[in-house]
């Protein structure tokens, strides 16, 4: 199974994080879901906690992480370890 690419986003207040990344069975080529899950961070140099996920298509979740970055939420790599 290949590593997925995944994104990271954090809000301006830096106190809460969304991961995208591809759902299920990454060699299908006809799957076009998005996992997102997301998270708060409580101490900046704590990892963030986990506190849910839910599946959208990935037009949907283009959609909202499009809106995510005009509402100012950064791009990140920084809790790539922790999910």
């Amino acid at each position: 199974m290949k590593k997925t690419e995944e994104y990271f986003l954090i809000n301006k207040q830096r106190n809460r994080v969304k991961r995208f990344r591809k759902f299920g069975d990454i060699n299908n080529k006809q799957n076009d879901f998005i996992e997102i899950e997301y998270g708060c961070v409580y101490k900046s140099s704590s990892k963030p906690v986990y506190k849910g996920s839910r599946i959208e298509t990935l037009e949907d979740a283009r959609k909202e992480y499009k809106e995510l970055l005009e509402e100012g939420w950064k791009k990140t790599n920084i809790f790539k370890s922790y999910f």
